[in-house]
């Protein structure tokens, strides 16, 4: 195998289990559940088809479930995030140019469309989480805010993640 399947593969273990030994059992204020994990699905090189992206999305997301006891409700985002990936990528990150991105970080593309990207599909995924969780109307107010508030400390958290774990641009 060669050196990027073997950095994603490293990059998934290490998000899972910081996700699930740590992240998992961090509620702020009842309205925030960090859950960094996501990234693995946002960082996967632009040149991966749109069905191993699914199927990667929703593994990802299963591994959680059953590792959570939840429901499903992250193989549903994480699979939603995929989806919008497929759509969104391309116009954020390469603003429509044929160019494979091996790593899309912080540090591969220019960081405002790397932030961009982040907080659409962190967005996407929350909203979707906590929409399916809720299953109501009724809280729709409760939601949104979940959604916000979760979606900055998440990306927060990303952007950390990356100036510590990701190599420059110039490194690579």
């Amino acid at each position: 195998m060669n050196r990027l399947v073997w950095r994603n593969i490293g990059r998934f273990v290490l998000l899972m289990l910081l996700q699930l030994l740590v992240l998992n059992n961090v509620y702020l204020g009842g309205y925030v559940m960090p859950m960094l994990y996501v990234l693995f699905i946002l960082m996967l090189p632009t040149s991966v088809g749109r069905v191993p992206l699914l199927l990667t999305a929703f593994g990802t997301g299963l591994v959680v479930d059953i590792m959570a006891g939840a429901l499903g409700f992250h193989a549903l985002a994480c699979t939603v995030v995929a989806m919008m990936r497929i759509t969104f990528a391309d116009r954020i990150l390469t603003r429509g140019e044929n160019v494979t991105i091996e790593t899309p970080s912080v540090f591969s593309v220019t960081p405002q469309y790397f932030i961009s990207y982040l907080l659409l599909l962190t967005g996407a995924f929350y909203l979707v989480f906590y929409s399916v969780e809720l299953f109501s109307f009724r809280g729709l107010g409760e939601v949104l805010l979940a959604t916000v508030c979760s979606t900055v400390v998440t990306s927060l958290l990303v952007i950390l993640y990356q100036y510590a774990f990701v190599r420059r641009k110039e490194e690579q």
